[in-house]
């Protein structure tokens, strides 16, 4: 058996001043200590998931974006940067890949005996509407799902769960912006997968466990939310460990973990029954 996958995971970090539940001035010392835990656990890769800034202007972004990628700089191990909503709001991707150099299409990364899908959807949120899912980025999903050989770890910045947020201090009353209107069809999309998969992604400020169609979609809380940790910054960073099985712990204030078998999570469940009512009319 090979040895084991370590990805170190972040998100949220919402670097920039104190706002409602987040605590951004705390942000750039969380992400110290994020960077001398990942150099400890020896992780194969650090994955950011985006909304590395509350924004604020394009002028005060592009401040912030780089102070985060100066802190981000003395990581050791590979960096992948996914843009969150607020990271493209007054920026652009391009704004994005020019501070973290970097370019942002989607990739695949073959780590171990696991494949990591980084997939970077369109985030930017276009008021009044929503996230909107361009097709092409749904068909490059579609297509990499489909033709997989091997375990897939999916990250984005958008959950793809489409999970109640009841009790989500910011999404309870605001679901629509806690995932992409057309989420059914990224979820179609998995059900093809052949091969184990998990999901990881950020942007709803807690830590969480969906399971749909066998696939495991897990979100990460933010580094800065308070509203989990009375007033306390959560400091939340998460490890993951891909081996025969999953194990999913994240650290910080507010604590979660979660281990799954990995042919386990290779069995695809059975198609939901139909509105009851309409079986009672059958018979």
């Amino acid at each position: 058996m090979a040895d084991a996958v370590r990805l170190a995971f972040v998100t949220d970090i919402h670097h920039g001043k104190k706002s409602l539940t987040k605590d951004g001035p705390a942000a750039l010392g969380l992400l110290d200590e994020f960077r001398r835990f990942a150099a400890e656990a020896r992780v194969d890769a650090v994955v950011d998931l985006g909304d590395r800034i509350s924004d604020v202007s394009r002028e005060a972004d592009l401040v912030l974006e780089r102070e985060v990628a100066e802190a981000f700089a003395p990581f050791t191990a590979p960096r992948i940067h996914v843009d969150g909503n607020h990271d493209v709001d007054y920026l652009t991707v391009a704004d994005n890949d020019s501070i973290f150099r970097r370019n942002a299409g989607h990739e695949v990364r073959d780590i171990g005996d696991w494949r990591l899908v980084v997939w970077r959807a369109d985030t930017r949120i276009h008021w009044p509407g929503t996230f909107a899912l361009v097709d092409s980025d749904l068909e490059w999903l579609a297509e990499t799902v489909r033709t997989a050989d091997r375990p897939l770890v999916i990250v984005g910045h958008v959950p793809l769960s489409g999970q109640s947020q009841t009790g989500n201090f910011w999404f309870e009353n605001n679901p629509q912006y806690a995932t992409f209107p057309t989420v059914a069809r990224v979820r179609a999309a998995l059900r093809e997968a052949t091969v184990p998969v998990v999901s990881i992604s950020g942007h709803v400020h807690w830590n969480s466990l969906t399971t749909v169609d066998g696939v495991a979609h897990l979100s990460l809380q933010s580094l800065t939310e308070t509203f989990t940790t009375d007033g306390e910054a959560s400091g939340a960073f998460g490890l993951l460990e891909l081996s025969d099985r999953v194990l999913w712990r994240v650290h910080g204030a507010d604590p979660f973990e979660w281990s799954g078998d990995r042919t386990r999570l290779s069995r695809k469940w059975k198609a939901p029954l139909p509105p009851f009512a309409d079986m009672r009319r059958k018979r």
